[in-house]
């Protein structure tokens, strides 16, 4: 059985990320890696919840690699503007009084820790006193309070906002609005670079397009695993736990891609202007959309358990890589570029492509898990 952490254990650690970039408020545990199709039983029969298993993290090839690469070279640019946009966003609230000065940044583990890093150099850049925590956000379980409770110890309430990747339905969203609510009675702040459905409170856009670190796990995001929370792991007080992935070290891009779109980053000006469809106002339309697609594919496949719906690039994607797929709905089957790191999983893994323009609304990809009988 696991024991509680002392003072002295419960230290934070930056994976493979400067120091200065993020402490992680995790707890590296070790745990046999369960295959993936007894993962998805168990799962979907409801005798374990999946954040007390893993599956061994999949090595990308030579080729997904390049697409990964690819990726980068058309999304850099892009996701640089993002990146100033949001710190913006945040300086603005800061001047309007609607946030303290003390900024802190918490990354919700793992999608969100690359652009945790990158606002934090950003805003740092502009002159804001700001920090930065990865910490574990986990569906049905909620945030991590001993990690919420060390952040708090430290820095104010009220400087605090959560960073995440992307949107997809918006159950995370429902987690920590729930969960901060319970912690604090105090409504969460939560920025993301792409929110195709319409529930952050600040995001780059509302597209759903090719985040380049969203088709990669951790090695882009410090090599450390999904969280962990297993009651023979994880003590009273601990944080929730990782694994840290040692085995992709060799090909560990998480320092390499930060760098990357922080030198885009130095030569933008220090305000970029929002695009009309990442205003707040658009908000509704997108989750009115997003809400209409995730019940029509539903409907269409007969899905009961509506977590078997994965929406957007990324989430689609990592479905394909964690998951088991029934089947990869796509706005399209042709030259779309940000499409071709998920179609080039699927054919390698003999995965049913659709071409669902009609079905698939803000997204431009969707992932239905198989059902286990």
């Amino acid at each position: 059985m696991s024991r509680p952490l002392t003072d002295t254990e419960k230290r934070p650690f930056s994976g493979s990320y400067l120091s200065t970039d993020v402490e992680f408020l995790l707890k590296p545990v070790a745990l046999e890696p369960t295959p993936v199709e007894e993962k998805e039983r168990r799962i979907q029969a409801g005798v374990t919840h999946y954040s007390e298993m893993i599956s061994e993290e999949r090595r990308p090839d030579a080729r997904y690699l390049s697409l990964f690469e690819e990726s980068c070279r058309l999304g850099v640019p892009r996701l640089a503007r993002d990146i100033r946009s949001l710190a913006g966003q945040i300086l603005d609230l800061v001047q309007q009084g609607r946030l303290n000065p003390e900024i802190t940044l918490c990354s919700l583990v793992r999608a969100g820790v690359p652009y945790g890093v990158l606002l934090k150099r950003d805003l740092a850049r502009l002159g804001a006193d700001v920090t930065h925590f990865g910490i574990s956000i986990i569906r049905d379980r909620g945030l991590d309070e001993a990690a919420m409770g060390e952040v708090l110890a430290r820095r104010p309430v009220d400087g605090v906002i959560f960073v995440d990747g992307w949107t997809g339905k918006g159950a995370i969203t429902a987690e920590l609005t729930e969960s901060w609510r319970a912690l604090t009675d105090r409504e969460p702040m939560l920025a993301v670079i792409a929110d195709p459905c319409g529930r952050a409170n600040l995001c780059g856009s509302r597209e759903d397009w090719l985040i380049p670190s969203g088709i990669l796990g951790g090695n882009v995001s410090g090599l450390i695993s999904r969280s962990i929370l297993r009651s023979d792991l994880i003590g009273p007080g601990d944080y929730h736990g990782c694994i840290l992935l040692d085995h992709l070290a060799d090909i560990d891009l998480s320092r390499s891609f930060v760098d990357r779109v922080d030198v885009a980053l130095s030569t933008l000006e220090d305000r970029v202007e929002l695009g009309p469809e990442a205003d707040s106002s658009a908000a509704a339309r997108f989750r009115t959309e997003a809400d209409r697609t995730v019940a029509a594919v539903a409907r269409r496949f007969g899905v009961q358990n509506r977590n078997r719906i994965k929406p957007g690039i990324a989430e689609a994607t990592r479905a394909v890589l964690r998951r088991r797929p029934e089947c990869v709905l796509v706005r399209s089957l042709s030259e779309d570029p940000d499409l071709a790191a998920l179609i080039h999983l699927c054919r390698q893994d003999g995965v049913n492509l659709i071409e669902a323009p009609d079905l698939t609304g803000p997204y431009r990809a969707i992932t239905l898990i198989r059902e286990t009988k």
